[in-house]
């Protein structure tokens, strides 16, 4: 007796194939959309969870949609050529030994694939997630933030730890901008030097603050810099920093120092910038723990009410001041003042401070080239400004120039044009505006309130070592003088103003 019964569909849709096809798509999706509702109702991200429904499910769901597509094109094809329709369904009798087993091998088959099939989308997630194929699968491209991670402090975290972070939305967006970046490459379309994705970083409380937690941060700290003139002496000074590290806010340690007034949980800082660097910040506001908030301005750059509007207003984290804490290109200077401090480069060399940094300083057009032009300078200065100094210490000098080469390698990239410059670090003040973009003396409050420029606010100087070989020591606190004679100007200007190319 024929089936009189109304079908929601047209006929080419009732085939073996579609069925299937259309069972097993429908089962993958029902199942993802499962999946990102615990997702989204749990209170602790998982990664498994993100891998099976954003890479194994997919599969399978797109896998059903591909049968189920063939099964309608092979019913129309047939309708087409005059041939009957293919709409009668397989009946299964498991009581026929052929067809019981062909029913264990199909299914077992399934199993099979669907279990290779699950092992293999893991093992892809596992590989594209890896620190080699992050820094090494596009090797020319990737060369300078792999290498400067692999010298960093954080060079045993893994990438994906700081760029991706736990849960499956951040896995879902890193994949989709890895995504466009594949084709970026492929089609040579990448910036050089690449930007730094400050606007798509995920919140520091989700990243750093898996490992850090300034709210257990108690402890000052004990910082000593070396610095080395530009004269032949290569004359000699050293100051020592108690930074004020501080932090506190969870009861257990007491609340102070820079991490409490910057990163206290119960106090919001937000601020505006008008630079896509973050170095122009002329509006912050300050809201306390007690519900009172006061509002900055700069009175060198005072945005109106319309400006504030129209700017991105972004809530102070870790990574505003903490903004190279892995991918760090360092300036010359400070890489020689810190090899002579460790006598990896004999301080005693006439003007090799001086000449390092000259050499290092230039820009090349490669890395090769920049190498050769690093140790044939180094020999050539020698050879004509002090032969004797080549002669009898011809080894300090060659292994200087070696160093040299070595800290060029690992910090400057001529062929993708990064260079110190380039990636302002915020840290400190020397190189950069850093600390001085809001601690500048020029951000005022309608009551009067401004922001201190005061150095004492984040460190002590305990003690300074003159290139006169004068010690200035106090515990409680020294002031600065600073090397060269300029008065009282280091004072009124920036560091970063002399100190910054």
């Amino acid at each position: 007796m024929k089936d009189s019964s109304p079908r929601r569909l047209p006929s080419i849709f009732y085939n073996t194939l579609t069925l299937i096809g259309g069972g097993l798509a429908v089962l993958s999706l029902l199942m993802i959309l499962l999946l990102m509702l615990l997702e989204g109702f749990s209170h602790h991200s998982s990664p498994y969870m993100g891998i099976v429904a954003f890479v194994v499910l997919p599969v399978f769901l797109l896998l059903g949609s591909a049968v189920a597509a063939i099964g309608v094109l092979r019913q129309h094809r047939r309708r087409k050529q005059g041939l009957p329709a293919t709409q009668q369904l397989p009946r299964l009798d498991l009581n026929e030994p052929a067809q019981l087993r062909a029913t264990v091998l199909l299914v077992a088959g399934g199993v099979l694939v669907l279990v290779l099939s699950a092992i293999g989308s893991f093992k892809a997630y596992e590989y594209t997630d890896s620190d080699e194929f992050c820094g090494t699968v596009c090797h020319d491209v990737m060369h300078p933030e792999y290498t400067a991670y692999q010298e960093s402090p954080h060079a045993r975290v893994g990438c994906v730890k700081c760029h991706i972070g736990p849960g499956a939305e951040w896995f879902v967006r890193s994949k989709l901008s890895g995504a466009y970046q594949v084709y970026a490459v492929l089609a040579d379309k990448v910036p050089r030097p690449i930007e730094t994705p400050i606007k798509s970083l995920r919140p520091s409380r989700d990243t750093c603050e898996q490992c850090h937690w300034p709210a257990h941060f108690k402890s000052d700290k004990m910082v000593v810099h070396d610095y080395y003139a530009y004269d032949d002496e290569n004359t000699h000074s050293r100051i020592h920093l108690l930074m004020k590290t501080g932090g506190g806010g969870n009861g257990k340690a007491p609340e102070r120092g820079i991490h409490w007034e910057h990163a206290d949980i119960r106090t919001t800082i937000e601020y505006i910038a008008t630079d896509e660097e973050r170095l122009e910040i002329p509006w912050v506001r300050s809201t306390r723990r007690d519900g009172s908030v006061v509002t900055y301005r700069s009175i060198d750059n005072e945005l109106t009410e319309e400006e504030v509007a129209a700017h991105e207003m972004r809530k102070m984290d870790c990574i505003d001041c903490h903004n190279r804490p892995t991918h760090q290109y360092t300036p010359p200077a400070r890489l020689v003042n810190q090899a002579m401090a460790q006598d990896r480069i004999d301080p005693t060399l006439p003007g090799i401070k001086s000449l390092l940094v000259d050499l290092m300083s230039e820009e090349y057009e490669t890395t090769e080239e920049a190498l050769d032009a690093i140790v044939a300078g180094v020999r050539a200065h020698y050879a004509e400004q002090a032969p004797e100094i080549l002669k009898e210490r011809k080894q300090a000098v060659i292994a200087a120039g070696e160093l040299a080469q070595e800290m060029f390698r690992t910090n400057i990239f001529p062929e993708m044009k990064v260079r110190w410059v380039e990636f302002p670090d915020h840290i400190g003040h020397l190189n950069t505006p850093g600390c001085f973009r809001c601690h500048d003396g020029l951000h005022e409050s309608e009551d009067g309130r401004v922001i201190s420029r005061d150095c004492n606010i984040c460190h002590t100087i305990m003690a300074q070592e003159r290139r006169s070989g004068e010690q200035l020591v106090n515990l409680e606190s020294v002031e600065f003088q600073h090397p060269e004679d300029i008065d009282e100007e280091w004072k009124e200007m920036n560091c970063s103003e002399c100190h910054g190319g």
